[in-house]
């Protein structure tokens, strides 16, 4: 669990963010960050969005192998699927958290897909979006509503 908090207190240091972790053990919160319920997390910053999967969502997928990545200049819907993850267990849809155009795309994964699992809030991002609409934002949950929301699905 060490090595975890120190990557995750290293990504928010480098995203300039304050953190806060749950203490499960096994999946890390970051503060400041909005998630969908469907394991997507945004960093938004003027209408500039990072998107990325949670360290919860990677921990359930297992080793990722292959990430699926849309074009740039793609419009992006919230809560609609923009691409996929997969891992040696499953593949999953990734949802968008907000709506609005691909700007920029993670090439990194394409020949590193573990990044996601190893750095899921940092090197692990995925897309960046050009919001179209900011105020999408205030239906996600904030990082303490996250937390009890996987504690609950994770029957804890």
């Amino acid at each position: 669990m060490g090595s975890r908090l120190m990557w995750a207190t290293k990504a928010a240091s480098y995203l300039k963010i304050s953190t806060t972790f749950n203490t499960r053990g096994f999946a890390s919160v970051v503060k400041d960050l909005k998630y969908a319920d469907s394991h997507e997390w945004v960093k938004v910053d003027g209408n500039s969005a990072t998107v990325g999967i949670t360290d919860h969502a990677q921990d359930h997928l297992g080793d990722v192998v292959y990430v699926e990545l849309p074009e740039i200049g793609t419009a992006v819907t919230q809560g609609s699927s923009f691409g996929a993850v997969e891992s040696v267990k499953a593949t999953s849809d990734i949802n968008s958290p907000v709506s609005g155009k691909v700007v920029e795309v993670n090439d990194e994964l394409t020949s590193s897909p573990g990044l996601v699992n190893g750095s899921p809030y940092e090197n692990g991002w995925i897309i960046k979006v050009e919001v179209s609409d900011p105020n999408e934002v205030n239906s996600l949950m904030d990082s303490e509503k996250y937390t009890k929301f996987c504690e609950e699905e994770d029957g804890h």
